[in-house]
């Protein structure tokens, strides 16, 4: 951190970025660590914006969270990357310390990591991915943690399926890629990592097996999704989206007041109560 302990700042970028949970997550987390004279607020923006925002931020900024389109953007405009940041060549944290230097690394991969944990999954034999997108990197690079064996992804074209295999080259972790047509059969691995678009994996859900293992959908709205609801329904274990960002924003939290532990139920009720509002 930098300045004093008052009237610090931090906030979540993006674009579009109204629909962003982080400000209920993190400021849960503030309220539970007596940080009340912390703020943390959203502000679109976009890659062509995002090197004059930071230049403007002043000694009172902890911290920002960094969503899609510029978790790879922001990367030239730090002075040092985390190396799980690096292993994926994708940031969302930016940690500013007390020298005024801007630290960039990558919450998503242990915060999946820790989601499964919270489910009872320290390790698999094998996995299978259900998409070839950024999230896809960030799986593959959890997997590196908890899986010991193959890890089958289900893409759409040659270019991601050579994409992939490269990823998993660069992370150490088995890949074998099939086609998308094919995906159908991801489900009876002992864990599947949904990172598709809302509605990608909807036709999916009338394959689910009698027994699923772990289904892991990073999507949480809307929720549950068609293969998440069909997957619960026949006793199979789901880690959702929402446990995936409650945990990754844990270690933002963290990261970025440097208090700890961070209150993951606390900030789970909130996720929890903004979406339902969004519903109501």
């Amino acid at each position: 951190m930098n300045g004093s302990d008052s009237h610090r700042r931090a906030a979540v970028l993006g674009s579009p970025i109204a629909h962003s949970l982080s400000p209920a997550l993190h400021r849960a987390a503030y309220g539970e660590l007596g940080l009340g004279d912390w703020s943390y607020d959203r502000f679109d923006v976009d890659e062509a914006g995002l090197a004059g925002f930071v230049e403007g931020l002043g000694p009172e900024w902890a911290g920002l969270s960094l969503t899609m389109p510029l978790k790879r953007a922001v990367i030239p405009l730090l002075d040092e990357v985390g190396e799980t940041a690096a292993s994926i060549e994708t940031v969302n944290t930016l940690v500013f310390t007390d020298d005024g230097r801007r630290v960039g690394d990558n919450t998503d991969v242990p915060g999946m990591v820790a989601a499964l944990r919270e489910h009872g999954i320290e390790q698999v034999g094998s996995a299978a991915v259900l998409g070839a997108g950024a999230t896809a990197s960030s799986a593959l690079a959890a997997l590196a943690r908890v899986c010991t064996g193959e890890v089958v992804v289900y893409v759409r074209s040659a270019a991601r399926a050579a994409e992939m295999r490269r990823w998993g080259e660069r992370l150490g972790v088995a890949v074998r890629t099939a086609d998308w047509a094919d995906a159908a059969e991801a489900l009876r691995a002992p864990l599947v990592i949904a990172t598709t678009p809302a509605g990608a994996t909807d036709d999916l859900s009338r394959a689910v097996p009698e027994r699923p293992a772990v289904l892991f959908d990073v999507l949480y709205e809307p929720w549950p999704t068609a293969l998440a609801a069909r997957w619960s329904a026949y006793g199979g274990a789901v880690v959702s989206g929402l446990d995936l960002l409650v945990h990754q924003a844990v270690l933002q939290v963290e990261r970025m007041t440097g208090r700890g532990p961070a209150p993951v139920d606390a900030m789970r009720k909130a996720g929890e109560a903004a979406l339902a509002a969004r519903t109501a």
